[in-house]
């Protein structure tokens, strides 16, 4: 199985502090990844340097075998951010033609797609409505129609559940394994680690800017299958802080 995002030696220097102290890790076309780490621990950084919003001071990046400076990688990318930031006088259904029309793509298609994006995160009945009267998860659920308007191959989500309720929480599992099986790959940041145990095929812990742990979620936990996530976590993440 290829590899559609590959991350070598990656080094991030921020104002004389480290925030990726060498990162190494790759995600397999068609899974889901989960990336975890404490606050400050540097996925935020490395979702960055994916995206090519920062450049890396030593290593290299690959998405689709490609630099993410290069449009063609680009093309093949979602992405949804912590905290979107739209115009906030315009409706769900305006920013996503917005973006579709920065895809390219055409006015037939992108007006049935926008309806059946708005259908699929559920705001159908809203989609008129202007985004500054919106709630934080309904903001989200937006970032999310967003993300997928041109049939991305790959997503990249950070933090995809903050600010949604359970009933939303369990819709966007459902959108994530779905996408899977189309043969999708998805890539996000969590702290909901309930939400990465039930979906994702493997998982990454980073500490500090370093790996601690990657790999299929059953072969991390290896003898500790038996303990939530969670608790796994916390007594690896602990655990490295009294090695260092």
């Amino acid at each position: 199985m290829s590899h559609v995002i590959e991350i070598k030696n990656l080094v991030v220097d921020f104002h004389h502090k480290r925030a990726l102290d060498g990162l190494s890790l790759k995600v397999r076309q068609g899974e889901i990844f989960g990336f975890l780490g404490p606050n400050g621990a540097g996925k935020t950084t490395a979702i960055k340097a994916l995206l090519g919003l920062i450049s890396p001071d030593q290593g290299e990046v690959l998405l689709h075998g490609l630099p993410p400076s290069r449009l063609a990688s680009r093309a093949k990318i979602g992405f949804l951010p912590e905290e979107a930031t739209y115009y906030r006088f315009l409706s769900p259904a305006e920013i996503l033609s917005f973006y579709g029309e920065i895809f390219g793509m055409p006015k037939r298609v992108l007006k049935d797609r926008i309806q059946n994006l708005l259908s699929l995160v559920g705001l159908s009945d809203v989609q008129n409505r202007p985004i500054h009267t919106f709630s934080k998860g309904m903001v989200q659920k937006v970032s999310l129609a967003q993300a997928l308007i041109h049939e991305p191959e790959t997503l990249i989500l950070d933090e995809p559940t903050s600010g949604l309720d359970p009933l939303a929480r369990m819709n966007l599992r459902k959108i994530l394994t779905d996408l899977k099986k189309e043969g999708r790959t998805i890539f996000f940041s969590s702290h909901e680690l309930s939400e990465v145990e039930l979906i994702c095929d493997s998982i990454a812990i980073i500490k500090e800017g370093r790996l601690v742990k990657a790999g299929l979620i059953h072969e991390v936990l290896g003898a500790y299958k038996d303990l939530p996530l969670e608790r796994f976590f916390l007594e690896t993440i602990r655990g490295e802080g009294e090695k260092s």
